[in-house]
């Protein structure tokens, strides 16, 4: 049994918002925080040169670290990468991983010296495109479909959504047509047309599912379920930025962002019941594409005119993006639910929302949290140069709108109750093999967003038919480098290793006079890696 986080919130959720809306709290998350990327050197060093400067990629961390150059500098940076990901559900395991080539990262700083004899010595101009994060991930599972209690099926899902909305109305295309408050969840629309629920009691208009016999009671059998899913895209910057030198001690820096979200995911889950004599499939399509800005202000102060010690700091604002989600889905079933309770094989039945496909869109906008971040950096001669970093973001302040720019009560109090501060620390370390050659060591943690019993609700008036959500844990990052540097040419080298765990789930059921007891299946447990290999070529004159 689920013990559930969001109780403040179910009977607003229950009731539905105003207007048809499919976002969730995991929609918000996707676009909040970074990967660690950019150039090899920065990936190399874990990130950690917000007091350091002098790289391009810290214009997305600390501004003020682009006033450390002294010369112009044009640079590119592209990559590979091999995405693993292993799962277990309930004993049975799959194992995937995928190779992909990507484009990580092109600027240019530009540096003009004011001269020694005024305080203002540098002011330093600088464009750099960066990708922010990665969406590309494969998802497999299948297994019992249980938790400690007993047999659990997406289709109570389905059935608890239509629950006060007539068989007349859930059966036509008012179904899908209807917004507001009175619309009718197109996942129980589709259910109901093909089948895998049906109407139990025409009085109160509830329905039962294929695994809840005529009288109600729950039929003990097994139930197995089988998802897989593709997701793509990234999240982009653009990046421009002015930074100032004075006195070569104190440099400030600010760089406005503008993004670029392309996003999709196609996701099956199939369940099958008795030895697979019958079956249905959800097939969903999702994307999401928008654009966003933000600004960033920071700067880096050397307190000491005898020590290279310095200590940076900077701050984001938010990110207003706004957003379009485009959904269709295709439901398919054989099921027929027998007289004497079992489950048998009928005539193969499908519904596609594309029938709809106006109905599918949706705008709306998102406010991303501030961000907080302080730095060190220290050198040594020309030898070394160490670096440590520390990030704070509080992701239950975010905010989802509709795209009039009124806030979406019921989607951003659920955000504020199932995500939490996010803590991100960075170390790093340059070591000079040579004067033309150098290593690197860094290290990036962060915590997870989420609370472990964090789940995605469904309104009943949405017109979402995805139904599973993963609960990410701390990500772990870890970081080797190798560079080279010449009269102008340099090229740099970085390993970087990836890896976090989820807690995934296909579903959840809600059960109760006002459905409060949210039910869900044993977590399937993910493993994530990824092994990244990045090149930067540049050129600094």
């Amino acid at each position: 049994m689920k013990n559930i986080r969001f109780a403040i919130v179910i009977l607003c959720t229950l009731v539905g918002t105003t207007a048809v809306s499919a976002q969730n709290l995991y929609d918000a998350a996707r676009l909040m925080g970074n990967d660690l990327n950019g150039t090899a050197r920065f990936v190399g060093m874990g990130g950690a040169m917000g007091a350091l400067g002098g790289d391009i990629s810290t214009m997305g961390t600390n501004p003020a670290g682009m006033g450390i150059y002294r010369s112009n500098d044009v640079m590119t940076t592209f990559g590979f990468s091999n995405i693993g990901l292993k799962s277990n559900t309930n004993g049975s395991k799959n194992e995937l991983d995928k190779f992909r080539g990507s484009f990580d990262n092109v600027g240019f700083v530009i540096s003009s010296r004011i001269g020694h004899e005024t305080a203002l010595r540098f002011v330093n101009f600088g464009f750099n495109y960066r990708k922010v994060k990665a969406f590309d991930k494969n998802m497999a599972m299948n297994g019992l479909m249980e938790d400690m209690e007993g047999p659990l099926s997406q289709s109570d899902l389905f059935a608890s959504l239509s629950y006060g909305l007539s068989e007349d109305y859930l059966s036509s295309n008012a179904a899908f047509t209807d917004g507001g408050i009175d619309a009718a969840p197109w996942l129980g629309a589709m259910a109901l047309r093909t089948r895998v629920i049906e109407l139990n009691d025409s009085e109160n208009n509830q329905y039962a599912s294929n695994v809840v016999d005529s009288e109600g009671n729950i039929i003990h059998l097994p139930v197995m379920g089988e998802y897989t899913s593709r997701e793509k895209g990234g999240l982009h910057s653009y990046d421009f930025n002015v930074a100032f030198n004075i006195c070569d001690r104190v440099y400030f820096g600010a760089t406005i962002g503008a993004y670029s979200v392309d996003y999709s995911r196609n996701s099956i889950y199939r369940e099958s019941y008795q030895g697979d004599v019958s079956n249905y499939s959800l097939e969903n399509w999702f994307d999401t594409s928008g654009t966003g800005f933000d600004f960033k202000l920071g700067v880096i102060v050397r307190p000491f005119e005898s020590s290279s010690f310095r200590i940076g700091a900077a701050i984001h604002t938010p990110t207003w993006f706004n957003l379009e989600d485009r959904t269709s889905a295709l439901l398919i079933s054989d099921i027929d639910m027998n007289s004497d309770g079992t489950i048998g094989k009928d005539e193969l039945y499908e519904y596609d929302t594309m029938e709809f496909p106006g109905e599918s869109k949706t705008k709306y906008q998102l406010v991303t949290p501030w961000k907080y971040n302080l730095s060190l950096g220290y050198t040594i001669g020309r030898s070394v140069a160490l670096g440590a970093e520390y990030e704070y973001s509080d992701y239950s302040s975010a905010k989802l709108k509709y795209d009039d720019g009124m806030r979406m009560e019921d989607e951003t109090s659920q955000i504020k109750t199932g995500l939490k501060g996010v803590h991100t620390l960075r170390v790093g370390a340059e070591f000079k093999l040579a004067p033309e050659f150098a290593f690197r060591v860094g290290y990036n943690y962060r915590t997870a967003a989420m609370y472990d019993d964090t789940f995605k609700r469904i309104a009943l008036n949405s017109i979402s038919t995805s139904t599973e959500f993963s609960n990410l844990k701390a990500t772990n990052n870890y970081t080797l480098g190798f560079g080279y540097k010449g009269s102008a040419f340099y090229a740099d080298l970085a390993y970087q290793l990836n890896t976090y765990k989820e807690d995934f789930y296909p579903f959840y059921n809600e059960v109760g006079e006002h459905f409060e007891t949210i039910f869900v299946p044993n977590a399937t447990k993910v493993t994530n890696t990824r092994h990244q290999v990045l090149l930067t070529l540049g050129m600094r004159f």
